[in-house]
């Protein structure tokens, strides 16, 4: 068997000191293993060639299995990495959406998922996402979104960061009180992703630039806490055609769903007609909320985004999950468009 070995060797290093192409070398060692493999098959029990080279067929046939199962293996992750790279384009330079091997190192995961692979990693790479509010719910997507690898993402808050703010919005942190949110958030998703791009919005959302500023973006998602901006941003979202993801929180349950007029599923005032009287809603500052409720929730709205732009599995369209942390239980209901909503009832001829 050693002498099977040197010989082995002795072809690698001819091949290595000829500078023969590495896929003869192998191939020249394929063929030393089938001749010796082969002749334990043909010749005689106690021939001095068997008791040399091992005596039996049976080690060199797994050592065969073994090394067939390498370089199925090794091609297998050329494969991925081929899938996930884009072609180059002309002058030589990569392609958009191309990613580099430090790229491919941290979305590996993603890669090898089933469902994503690739392909969906390079949709979340061109993808753009605006995520309206940078609180309670905006701090995990914001976070999980640039871990993603969501290309660009766009947050819009006009809020600074307060100390009572800490006991829930992850993304900030005690040495960026006073600081405006969305700078806050921007200085965190950078450090946790430097290959995503950032782009603060330091202002409230308003009917001026809801409709163009929405426009730019692919997924919308509202993460905000009041009726008035979560009405506007439907509205928005419906007359650009844009997917909303929207969430929403108190005390221990919170709800999300994935508004989508333009793809039949209803929107937000399908589901919401009314807000609620005054009293009825009470925001978290005057009903309180518990500080992981916002990780549970913006995690599953992040979740939604992700699926939604690289087309795995099943996404949340005209359907609401509902969570209560106090008793670790979830429900989704259906949801129905109404033809008499006056945001996008009459889009589809009522």
């Amino acid at each position: 068997m050693l002498l099977v070995f040197g010989l082995a060797a002795m072809i690698w290093g001819l091949g290595r000191l000829m500078r023969w192409p590495v896929g003869m070398v192998w191939g020249l060692i394929g063929l030393l293993w089938l001749a010796v493999f082969v002749m334990h098959l043909v010749l005689p029990d106690g021939h001095a060639l068997r008791m040399a080279t091992g005596e039996s067929p049976v080690l060199w046939g797994m050592i065969g299995v073994f090394a067939v199962a390498a370089t199925g293996y090794a091609r297998g992750l050329g494969w991925l990495k081929a899938r996930a790279q884009a072609p180059a384009v002309a002058g030589g330079e990569a392609a958009p959406g191309a990613f580099s091997e430090t790229e491919l190192s941290r979305y590996a995961r993603h890669i090898v998922l089933r469902e994503l692979g690739g392909p969906g990693q390079k949709r979340l790479k061109q993808a753009k996402v605006l995520v309206i509010g940078a609180g309670g719910l905006g701090s995990p997507v914001l976070l999980y979104l640039a871990a993603a690898g969501v290309g660009t993402i766009g947050v819009v808050d006009d809020d600074e960061v307060d100390g009572s703010n800490l006991q829930r919005q992850v993304i900030h942190s005690d040495e960026t009180i006073g600081m405006s949110k969305v700078f806050s958030a921007a200085e965190r998703m950078r450090a946790l992703n430097p290959f995503v791009v950032v782009k603060p919005y330091q202002r409230r959302l308003n009917e001026e630039i809801a409709g163009e500023l929405f426009g730019e973006y692919d997924v919308i998602i509202d993460g905000t806490d009041n009726f008035d901006t979560r009405y506007l941003a439907n509205r928005a979202a419906v007359s650009v055609g844009k997917p909303l993801i929207s969430g929403a929180i108190t005390q221990w349950e919170g709800q999300l769903s994935v508004f989508d007029a333009g793809g039949g599923a209803p929107c937000y005032q399908c589901v919401f007609p009314e807000a609620p009287a005054p009293g009825l809603a009470p925001s978290c500052s005057e009903a309180g909320v518990v500080g992981p409720l916002p990780g549970v929730i913006g995690a599953m709205m992040a979740l939604e985004a992700v699926k939604l732009i690289a087309g795995a599995g099943h996404v949340l369209k005209g359907e609401m999950l509902i969570y209560d942390g106090l008793w670790g239980e979830s429900r989704k209901i259906t949801v129905k468009r109404r033809a008499d909503c006056p945001v996008c009832g009459g889009a589809r001829g009522g």
